[in-house]
């Protein structure tokens, strides 16, 4: 088997070759968009993912190189959008898209960002390319709902957390559950035990999800890539402000709303005042607790993988690490 680093090597030289390629496609001012979104970097964890589960299976990994491409700009994709939907000016320490060309340049790179997943998808060389390409579409789409969800939440004080968990399973959860059943795919894996890591990255996506809120508030910012509070500036919908309106007493459920509802105000000084209700009710650990059931949760489902657990390791590694960012 690759090890993880290896496997990010492989990586790190298609997304540079891919790179060269766009810099040479016409017209320019369509592709350097897409360009400078991949080129910011990131983590790169769905397509690594997709490597991984690939190399669960089969030491084909290089023949999965594609569809990890594909992953990862259609990922890029859904950032793009979603910071021009946040008004967002800052993505992994850089400015973000709309910010450095424009947001008509952003939405047009966005979408050709979408269209070239699916040609790198196309690549693939696989008897289950029909079967990863529904993956793939199914997906897609509900990504898009979940950021409709998101949106919908905007307009509303109050929001239960299991649509909440509906929605960041749709926005964010399913997106790496694809990475890890298209790549075990990829490897010939068994369709059920392909499954069964789908369910594993549906868990890890919401443990990891919640930690990015968490992040978003308690986190630094040096090492989170975007500006600490930009959820409570934004009356984002977060499990934070969830549980927080839900514990609360009158009184402090008063002045958080008085907050939410606000037009005006210093934005440095509204979430030092959200940051302390929230450590008044004890939102980062009990956030911090929920991290940790789905976090169980895909130790339970790897634990009843039918594979070695030599085979798993890697798999284990990454996500303690995907867990364990800087707060």
């Amino acid at each position: 088997m690759y090890s993880v680093a290896e496997l990010n090597d492989l990586l790190t030289a298609e997304l540079q070759r891919r790179s060269e390629d766009l810099k040479e496609m016409k017209p320019g001012n369509l592709y350097e968009p897409v360009d400078y979104s991949l080129e910011m970097g990131g983590k790169r964890l769905r397509p690594l993912l997709l490597l991984l589960s690939c190399n669960m299976f089969s030491d084909s990994v290089r023949e999965a190189l594609p569809a990890a491409v594909a992953i990862e700009m259609f990922h890029n994709f859904t950032l793009l959008h979603d910071d021009i939907m946040d008004k967002a000016e800052v993505r992994r320490n850089r400015p973000t898209v709309h910010k450095k060309f424009s947001e008509n340049s952003a939405i047009l790179s966005g979408d050709v960002m979408a269209f070239l997943s699916y040609s790198y998808l196309l690549e693939s060389k696989s008897k289950d390319l029909e079967e990863i390409l529904k993956l793939f579409t199914k997906t897609a789409i509900e990504v898009c709902e979940g950021q409709q969800l998101d949106m919908e939440f905007e307009n509303r004080l109050l929001v239960a957390e299991d649509e909440y968990i509906e929605m960041i399973r749709l926005k964010t959860a399913v997106l790496l559950a694809c990475a890890l059943k298209a790549g075990a795919l990829l490897g010939s894996a068994k369709l059920d035990v392909a499954n069964q890591l789908y369910e594993f990255g549906i868990n890890l996506g919401l443990a990891f999800q919640l930690q990015d809120d968490l992040l978003d508030s308690f986190g630094v910012q040096e090492s989170f890539g975007k500006k600490i509070g930009g959820d409570i500036v934004a009356n984002k919908k977060t499990y934070l402000l969830i549980k927080a309106l839900e514990t609360a007493d009158s009184e402090l459920r008063n002045e958080l709303t008085c907050w939410l509802k606000k037009a005006e105000y210093n934005p440095t000084e509204k979430i030092n005042a959200v940051l302390d209700i929230y450590n008044r009710l004890n939102i980062k650990e009990l956030t911090q607790h929920k991290v940790d059931c789905y976090f169980d949760k895909c130790n339970t489902v790897i634990g009843q993988i039918m594979v070695s657990e030599n085979q798993k390791q890697h798999l284990h590694e990454i996500s303690r690490s995907m867990l364990n960012r800087v707060h």
